[in-house]
């Protein structure tokens, strides 16, 4: 029996009695499985066991009986994720691909419930930054692998991610690592241990390389976009300008000619097929949402039926390639209306961090997280232009990790006690 598949199980099936005691941990737990996928690194009956399920089953039951402090952060960004929710159940009701739209449902239910736990259990600093330490973690473990890989192979082949799961293909892997790399940063600045922020960097820079050995193009624009995000938003400009002046030319210069010639295709894009064949699914995605402007289609309408009736060219099929048209198509203007204004209520929660951890130094913390996680959001819509990701974990999670940091630091200001366990920073062991 395959030592891999036994150590999963083990590792899963263990992890049941310390959820079932709190459910925090069937958070975390639920975040490594949603983010790294290390089922999909079996080799047999692991494979496909459930694992998910489990866990959240048993975080579930145990935020029933939990007798701790549990409350959602009603603020504005979780009121309109909700929203959101709510809208995508009505139009999985009235959906062109009733089958695809409930297998759809089914998924981004789980993904929003969880994040709703969550968020209802994130009511300290110490609590945000180990759920932030996970995500780092297992998204990190690709870009530590795939940074390697590009390295050793002189930036030759492309990086992808774990089979099976939301960042499969390596324009997903990238983007994935894009949005990652802020919170890698934050937690570079609040940790106070040497050898730790050496470790950090190490891990940031060789995501770097796997972000550039996906040979991603939207990667590419967005890594861009986050990269100046993340300097103007940096407490620390002039050190964070001096290595980004020593990595970024070394990666460009790193990567071969056939790697130089895809990027080059950007602004000739008339001529690749791969480039027309999305504009011709975004023409798609806008015929079909005048033709149904409020509920659009429902979800998973980038179907043969639909291009056949709406695209420029029916025969074209593509994926959406973009969180707007995405949403757009398959929510319409209403749905797609409120998915904007989640994020703009969302980086306005982290301008209200960023302007709070100002007010006392012990609150700089505020000021960081705020600021990664904008720039982090900075990197999911630049690049989510260029990919359809409308529902996947990690932005939704970002905007719960905003919620609940804008009720800590009010509790703070306002000079109320910590709820017990008290918060005594990022890993007490390593300050």
């Amino acid at each position: 029996m395959p030592l891999r598949d036994l150590l999963l199980t083990t590792i899963i099936f263990g992890s049941v009695p310390a959820i079932l005691r709190n459910p925090y941990w069937g958070v975390l737990m639920w975040n490594w499985l949603a983010f790294m996928s290390p089922h999909r690194y079996t080799w047999e009956f692991a494979q496909t066991m459930r694992f998910s399920l489990v866990v959240a089953a048993s975080t579930l039951l145990s935020f029933v009986i939990y007798k701790g402090k549990k409350a959602v952060p009603w603020r504005a960004p979780m009121v309109l994720l909700v929203l959101l929710f709510l809208w995508v159940c009505a139009t999985t009701v009235v959906a062109m691909n009733p089958t695809g739209a409930q297998a759809e449902w089914e998924r981004f239910t789980k993904i929003i419930v969880m994040v709703v736990v969550a968020s209802a259990l994130l009511h300290t600093r110490d609590r945000i930054e180990w759920l932030i330490v996970v995500i780092v973690l297992s998204l990190g473990f690709y870009g530590f692998k795939g940074g390697i890989f590009t390295i050793a192979h002189g930036g030759q082949y492309r990086v992808g991610g774990p089979p099976g799961s939301f960042i499969a293909g390596n324009n997903e892997l990238a983007f994935a690592l894009i949005i990652m790399l802020p919170l890698a940063r934050y937690l570079q600045l609040v940790v106070t241990n040497p050898k730790v922020r050496w470790g950090i960097t190490v891990l940031m820079v060789l995501c770097g390389f796997s972000i550039v050995g996906s040979y991603s193009r939207g990667a590419f624009l967005a890594g861009g976009a986050m990269a100046i995000a993340l300097w103007l938003r940096s407490r620390r400009k002039v050190a964070l300008a001096l290595a980004m002046a020593v990595a970024i030319p070394l990666m460009y210069s790193f990567m071969p000619q056939q790697w130089h010639e895809r990027m080059g295709t950007i602004e000739n894009y008339q001529q690749d097929a791969s480039a027309m064949g999305r504009i011709n699914a975004w023409k798609m995605a806008w015929n079909l949402a005048l033709d149904n402007p409020v509920f659009g289609a429902g979800a998973r309408a980038f179907t043969k039926a639909n291009f056949w009736r709406y695209a420029p060219n029916p025969r074209d099929v593509h994926d959406a390639h973009s969180i707007y048209f995405e949403m757009l198509a398959e929510q319409g203007f209403v749905g797609l209306g409120l998915f904007l204004l989640l994020g703009i209520v969302t980086l306005w929660t982290c301008s209200w961090l960023m302007k709070a951890g100002k007010l006392r130094p012990e609150l700089h913390w505020a000021y960081d997280l705020g600021a990664m996680c904008q720039t982090s959001l900075v990197g999911y819509a630049v690049g989510g232009a260029f990919l359809g990701l409308s529902y996947w974990d990690l932005p939704y999670t970002i905007v719960a990790i905003v919620a609940a940091a804008r009720v800590i630091v009010e509790r703070e200001l306002a000079g109320e006690p910590e709820p017990a366990p008290a918060a005594s920073g990022f890993v007490p062991g390593m300050r």
